[in-house]
């Protein structure tokens, strides 16, 4: 039973971490563990969210909006790339 759910949980966070890097241009050099922790993370970050503004669990918009929002911040403050430009297109340094 808790092998299902750890597999259930790691199939949603890869899905969610993928949706996520295809929601933002650019190379995103990560490896298959470090997608699921986007996706896994992000579902933590949207339920947060959605729990703050609507009153409940919001589901898959709100897990691939918190997942984003992460890849961003991520790129943006450890990566020190930009969102759009032509250093947003470059492999990460």
């Amino acid at each position: 039973m808790v092998l299902w759910f750890i597999l259930v949980l790691a199939l949603e966070g890869l899905i969610v971490g993928a949706l996520a890097r295809l929601a933002l241009p650019g190379p995103d050099p990560m490896s298959t563990l470090a997608t699921i922790g986007l996706g896994l993370a992000g579902t933590f970050l949207g339920g947060v969210i959605a729990w703050a503004f609507i009153g409940h669990v919001g589901g898959i918009l709100f897990s691939l909006i918190g997942a984003t929002l992460l890849l961003y911040l991520h790129r943006r403050f450890v990566q020190h790339r930009p969102l759009t430009g032509p250093e947003a297109h470059q492999p990460p340094r």
